[in-house]
């Protein structure tokens, strides 16, 4: 239904509010199961960071569902909330401004994602999780493909908002 993707959005948007955040909390809690698991049997943030980025490309590209998946954002931020938690947050943040003012899902997630490693990075998180926060926002930018390309034809779809006063 709607767009095809198996994302919080998507679900929102086709289902309900209700289903949308059940779908959001288990993709979160899908990276940061992985990333804990990952950490757990290796004994490394590395390998619970290279554990999350899997399960955003398991998300992303699932075999049962002909490789046609989400985007990978509430995944991603599952993982990097157990690796970065104050990364996640201030990501989280820019996430609610820019939705706030431009109700647009695809921007406000690809700019948030794209900013997670540079607040990793101020947060003094270690390199190894700075560098796979970049691959996984260039995962969930790669994601992005068709909604940067609505962005510039000005197509793309905003979230609609009940405030009378907009």
């Amino acid at each position: 239904m709607g767009s095809g993707n198996v994302g919080a959005t998507n679900v929102m948007r086709t289902a309900g509010k209700t289903l949308g955040i059940l779908t959001l909390l288990l993709d979160v809690a899908k990276g940061a199961v992985a990333v804990l698991a990952g950490r757990y049997l290796l004994h490394q943030n590395l390998y619970g960071a290279i554990a999350g980025f899997f399960a955003m490309l398991g998300h992303a590209y699932p075999v049962f569902l002909g490789f046609r998946g989400g985007k990978s954002v509430a995944t991603g931020a599952g993982a990097f909330l157990i690796l970065s938690p104050f990364g996640i947050v201030s990501s989280i943040g820019i996430f609610a401004i820019l939705i706030r003012f431009s109700r647009i899902v695809s921007l406000s997630s690809m700019l948030a994602s794209a900013m997670f490693p540079v607040f990793a990075w101020l947060y003094g998180a270690e390199k190894q999780i700075v560098l796979w926060g970049a691959i996984c926002a260039g995962l969930i930018i790669l994601r992005h493909r068709p909604n940067i390309q609505r962005l510039l034809n000005g197509t793309e779809n905003r979230i609609e908002t009940t405030d009378k006063h907009r």
